[in-house]
């Protein structure tokens, strides 16, 4: 029996990262930023100053035009700082401005602080608060910036310190027209603030660097702005750089079943390629790359179910993708020849079901637990099948992994021994069968309604149906990553209705889906927030679309070798997603100890003002 303990610990890791990253990033529209920074500035000032100086006349006044000065400074210094400043395509106006706002916000924090304190105490609080928010706010400025910006040093020292430098200034003339005490030695504050802050998030940043060296043999801030730059702009080209750096060289098997008519009809291919590790980075988009690139050379219907294996064989780039994609084009160009066809056998032991049609030589074999979750297999599996397979005399097999029902309990390694013994029995049954020649239809719908967002890929939804004597079956392939429990057992009754004998369900398992949206995964496998009766209709009509062009068909299938091919790895895979938790939990660790040190000694520097 295969022991899957190590792949299920991998894929948890990714899609622990994945959850991460997913939750980055979502903010509120400029507008909503312009007016809460508004509401902010004219709010805490009016307020502020009305109450610590009633008996100033145009006290109020003066906290209002306060207020809305440092409102208006904050929009045109944002402006000004993102287009001409700082020059990087993540700080757009929007972006920069939220910075600003969450700046206020914990500004505005010490503000209210120091309100309270100068109305038990004296006014003279409220002020050295705002020097202490200020400190604060350079340190949070500080530390956004040299996390994400791709600027240069020089650059992001500028805008970090410009903001809030021209604020406490608006702060300091104000508070001198409105009373007599004077701070003389706020300029030494000036001066020592901005090294402490950068001291403090230098010191933060490096600790966490120490973690990327260790773990992937490079700084961890680098690797993070190329997570940033995929994420917010969508960006590939930085990440994967480091992804081919850090990568491993492999040989890609890809597993091709075409079905020709007077012309080609359709094609099954299945590369031995995990389509990970999440978005538009590696081979997330293989399959409906694959697909698009196929069809467009050979003008017939293709789909690219999941092959038997995990995220270790996720590739570096989209360099990588097409490597995989022009060698398989190439290598397609062969002629079929098997007439004969053998009915589609199902066998179910256990939880496990096997799904087996002939074609020729050629055993297409597919697994699925549903509706218990049904995840990556491994790779030994695919190996013990097809040694069994050649116990009956067939040279060629394909193996799909089905990947068509997900729940919150992951335990596919419990039923490894079931997978194994419903393919022998599903093959023992289905060699004995005669064989005939067979029909082949197909048909590609794609469905506007749902976007990847939504869980559906840009492959669509393909079905290939194939007529034995009276046997009718139709394979649909949905473009998603895994679909929600039950959906699948819905489809096939629907199907089962329209007429036909038996039938199978598969998703590509596509990554491009992941991490576009919040919540406990970072995606939504196929039927979870779509409308289920419109994508029951949608599989019907491309299944009904398909039986209608039935012709008789010849089959042929081709096994080929894609050398030196760079994928991200296990080892890597595990590495990076233990970045991601490792860096949270180093920072967890060390902003008490960094951060309110420097707290206690900004809280020191005001002591001596």
């Amino acid at each position: 029996m295969v022991n899957n303990a190590s792949d299920n610990s991998l894929n948890d890791s990714l899609d622990g990262a994945v959850k991460h990253y997913s939750s980055m990033f979502f903010l509120p529209s400029c507008k909503r930023l312009i007016l809460f920074t508004a509401a902010i500035c004219l709010c805490i000032f009016g307020l502020s100053l009305h109450i610590l100086f009633p008996e100033v006349k145009g006290a109020a006044i003066s906290g209002i035009f306060l207020g809305l000065t440092l409102f208006t400074i904050t929009i045109i210094t944002d402006a000004i700082l993102s287009k001409l400043v700082l020059k990087d395509p993540i700080y757009t106006l929007r972006r920069t401005v939220a910075l600003s706002f969450s700046c206020w916000i914990f500004w505005a924090l010490f503000l209210i602080i120091g309100l309270v304190f100068g109305i038990i105490f004296d006014p003279l609080w409220w002020f050295k608060l705002s020097l202490l928010g200020f400190g604060i706010v350079l340190t949070l400025r500080f530390i956004v910036l040299f996390t994400t910006s791709s600027s240069s040093h020089i650059r992001q020292l500028l805008v970090a310190l410009f903001w809030p430098y021209l604020c406490i200034g608006l702060f300091l003339v104000c508070w001198i027209n409105l009373t007599d005490t004077v701070l003389s030695s706020s300029l030494f504050y000036f001066i020592i603030t901005p090294i402490l802050a950068y001291v403090t998030v230098f010191t933060f940043l490096k600790s966490l660097d120490k973690i990327g060296n260790r773990l992937n043999g490079m700084p961890a801030l680098p690797l993070f702005k190329a997570f940033i730059l995929n994420w917010v702009l969508d960006a590939n080209a930085p990440l994967e750089e480091y992804l081919e750096k850090m990568g491993e060289t492999e040989d890609i098997n890809v597993m091709l079943l075409r079905f020709n008519t007077s012309k080609p009809k359709a094609a099954l291919i299945v590369p031995c390629v995990h389509p990970g590790p999440f978005k538009n980075i590696g081979s997330s988009l293989l399959p409906s790359l694959l697909k698009k690139h196929f069809e467009e050379a050979y003008g017939c219907q293709t789909c690219t179910p999941l092959g038997i294996l995990g995220h270790e064989l996720d590739l570096a780039s989209q360099a990588q993708n097409f490597k995989v994609i022009t060698k398989t084009i190439e290598a397609a160009n062969f002629e079929t020849t098997e007439t004969l066809a053998s009915p589609l056998v199902q066998v179910t032991e256990g939880y496990a079901t096997a799904s087996c049609q002939i074609f020729g030589n050629t055993a297409f074999l597919s697994f699925t637990l549903s509706p218990k979750t049904t995840e990556d297999l491994p790779q030994e599996l695919r190996h013990t099948v097809q040694e069994e397979a050649q116990k009956y005399g067939l040279n060629s097999t394909l193996i799909v992994n089905c990947h068509n029902s997900l729940t919150d309990v992951i335990d596919t390694v419990e039923h490894l021994a079931e997978f194994e013994a419903a393919a022998s029995k599903c093959l023992q049954k289905v060699v004995s069968m005669p064989k005939k020649p067979f029909k082949i239809g197909s048909s590609t719908i794609y469905p506007k309604e749902f976007t990847l967002k939504e869980g559906m890929g840009t492959g669509g939804i393909t079905a290939i149906t194939v007529q034995v004597e009276t046997q009718t079956v139709v394979y649909i392939v949905i473009d998603g990553n895994n679909m929600i429990s039950g959906l699948r057992e819905k489809i096939l009754h629907t199907i089962n209705v329209c007429g036909f004998d038996a039938s199978e369900l598969f998703t590509t398992d596509t990554h491009a889906v992941s991490a576009l949206v919040t919540g406990s995964r970072g995606y939504h496998p196929i039927g979870e927030v779509m409308d289920q009766d419109l994508l029951i209709k949608y599989v019907t009509d491309a299944a009904k679309t398909a039986v209608n062009n039935l012709e008789p068909a010849k089959a042929g299938y081709k096994h080929l070798i894609v050398p030196q091919v760079r994928v991200i790895g296990k080892s890597r895979i595990a590495s990076l997603s233990l970045l991601v938790d490792e860096a949270i939990t180093k920072a967890k660790h060390l902003v008490t100890p960094i951060f309110f040190t420097e707290g206690f000694l900004l809280i020191l520097l005001l002591s001596l003002l």
